[in-house]
């Protein structure tokens, strides 16, 4: 098979599909890999490395396109992408199609074979190649919305830690998945005063056993959320339902009942956002002010760790794209049904339940869609 990785244009994306190991474990079993001149400069990757790898360096995306009968991507392919997508290609790559309507169209009208990162699952019911990168924004989650505490970036000026004498920063987390339980440990070990919301009591219960009194949790209720939202100086939105849209957790109404220059930082921003005022803003604009609530919404946030990024990407992500490669991604997806749960899109249908519920269409079921 003939893998492709393009450069990623998402704006401030530095991450790289596949990484010089990646592409060496394909080459070795006698796949065919290219890769766009530069891809993985922004992770610390030269073309070298690729070519020392056994892959081809390749100009345009345009030809990598055109060419490429599997393309390994970061980001969901942005719209200029999208038209270079030709029926019975593989695509894959994270996605996020429920609060994206336009890619969902494009990827349908195109014909592609579309596999998400994010719907992948595995035997414990955990979801493998979103996790790594779950675990990265959780971690980036409190550094980031530290900064934007600082009143030179329109926060309310309080340190985290606090120090003797001055009480810490509250901070609360929506959420006890990968993304919060990481947030939490972050929070925590820069002396925040921390509590963890979660609707599962057996995972408040893992939290309690293995945390102790590292930081709180408490079970996530409307009304909880409400009071804890209002005392907090930062809210870090880390829920996230499997393919679906993200559920809005805060109100336009309660920032009026937050402190002025509270933060909230909403990793859930890629499935739509968690808070009802979050719009999705770039590294380069990270943050915006609405009611006296500062918001960091950064839709790729672990692209601000690049290499850290997609090295950990790689890892996860190179089983699943070898198994794909050296079966077909019908036999592969037919042998794996947590593979099988990545598919989105196939020949111009959806075939993921919950991005047709969120979108309003029709869905075919993936076993039927590998017939």
């Amino acid at each position: 098979m003939k893998i492709g990785c393009p450069t990623e244009i998402k704006p401030q994306e530095f991450r790289v599909g596949m990484t010089p190991n990646a592409a060496q474990e394909a080459v070795a079993r006698g796949h065919d890999v290219i890769i766009q001149a530069g891809a993985g400069a922004g992770a610390g990757f030269t073309d070298d490395d690729y070519v020392a790898a056994g892959a081809a360096i390749i100009d345009t995306a345009e030809e990598i396109f055109a060419t490429a009968d599997m393309i390994v991507k970061v980001k969901e392919p942005q719209a200029v992408e999208r038209k270079m997508l030709r029926e019975g290609q593989l695509l894959f790559t994270y996605l996020h199609l429920a609060p994206d309507p336009d890619q969902t169209h494009d990827l349908l009208e195109s014909g592609c074979t579309a596999i998400a990162y994010e719907t992948v699952t595995d035997d414990r019911g955990g979801l493998p190649l979103l996790a790594p990168m779950s675990e990265v924004a959780g971690r980036l989650a409190p550094q980031v919305g530290a900064w934007t505490l600082q009143k030179a970036n329109g926060g309310r000026g309080v340190l985290m830690g606090g120090v003797p004498g001055v009480a810490p920063a509250k901070v609360v987390v929506i959420g006890g998945g990968v993304v919060g339980t990481h947030a939490a440990k972050i929070a925590s070990g820069m002396g925040a005063d921390v509590t963890i919301l979660d609707r599962s009591l057996p995972r408040l219960k893992y939290l309690d056993d293995v945390f102790g009194r590292q930081f709180k949790n408490q079970y996530s209720t409307a009304g909880a959320t409400a009071e804890l939202v209002q005392q907090a100086d930062m809210v870090i939105g880390a829920v996230l339902i499997p393919g679906a849209a993200a559920p809005k957790l805060v109100s336009r109404a309660q920032l009026g009942e937050m402190k002025p220059g509270a933060v909230l930082v909403d990793v859930a921003i890629d499935q739509g956002g968690c808070f009802e005022t979050s719009k999705a803003t770039t590294h380069a604009d990270p943050i915006y002010e609405v009611d006296g609530v500062m918001h960091y919404c950064v839709a790729n946030m672990p692209g601000a760790v690049a290499r850290t990024s997609t090295i950990a990407l790689g890892n996860a992500t190179m089983p699943f794209m070898l198994s794909l490669a050296n079966k077909g991604w019908k036999q592969a997806c037919a042998d794996d049904a947590h593979l099988l749960n990545g598919l989105n899109v196939h020949a111009g249908k959806v075939t993921y339940y919950a991005v047709g519920e969120a979108l309003g269409l029709d869905v075919i079921s993936p076993q039927l869609a590998i017939k």
